[in-house]
């Protein structure tokens, strides 16, 4: 029986086109591997090192960001300017109290010119007198600048406009230095009498007939 045996430690002595080939193409493959792992390196390398040079922002900053966002997101609109309507009852008793004290409708509503200044004089005595009166029993005075009238006065930025007033020549910002004109008025106290139910308000002086 014939055997047919193969000895492994021939070696080829030739090599043909086809194994050319073959050589050329696993050595391009194998450069083309090592020079994208050496670019891969290389980027990430260069990332690390930018993270490195670029800190962190703060979180007290991002947090403060944050809100701004937030506040221009949610902030909401301003509330409408809500104007109070003023009662006419206690204008109208007021006005009830001079007419009574100090008979100030008809000294208004008299016609004044065919008087005398003295005449006028005299009636505007008795209208002051009984104006003064109506006044000081239902209403508590007081100055709004203690300062006597004629001297400086400084007043300093922030000051309440609703208190005093500035006229002449205004120019720039406070604080404002200027003569004091008039000390001002404003109500500390009012004690107006209760009115009954069904009280018209309105008849501030009622029709006289005498019997």
């Amino acid at each position: 029986m014939n055997t047919f045996a193969i000895d492994l430690s021939l070696k080829p002595t030739t090599f043909d086109l086809w194994h050319v080939c073959l050589a050329a193409t696993v050595a391009l493959l194998s450069l083309i591997l090592i020079v994208l792992l050496l670019v891969m390196l290389i980027g990430r390398a260069r990332c690390k090192k930018k993270s490195a040079m670029q800190p962190a922002e703060p979180v007290v900053k991002i947090v403060e960001k944050i809100v701004e966002v937030e506040k221009l997101v949610q902030a909401p609109a301003p509330e409408p300017v809500v104007l109070k309507e003023a009662t006419p009852d206690a204008a109208l008793q007021l006005l009830g109290l001079l007419q009574k004290e100090a008979r100030f409708i008809d000294f208004i509503k008299e016609d004044i010119a065919a008087f005398s200044d003295a005449d006028i004089g005299v009636a505007a005595r008795v209208v002051h007198e009984g104006c003064n009166k109506a006044i000081n029993e239902h209403f508590t005075l007081a100055v709004v600048r203690s300062e006597q009238e004629g001297s400086k006065v400084t007043l300093p930025e922030g000051f309440d406009a609703a208190t005093v007033r500035l006229t002449g020549n205004i120019v720039g910002t406070a604080p404002f230095t200027g003569t004091l004109v008039h000390k001002g008025w404003q109500v500390t106290g009012i004690s107006l009498p209760k009115l009954t139910s069904g009280h018209n308000a309105a008849i501030v002086a009622p029709a006289e007939v005498e019997l």
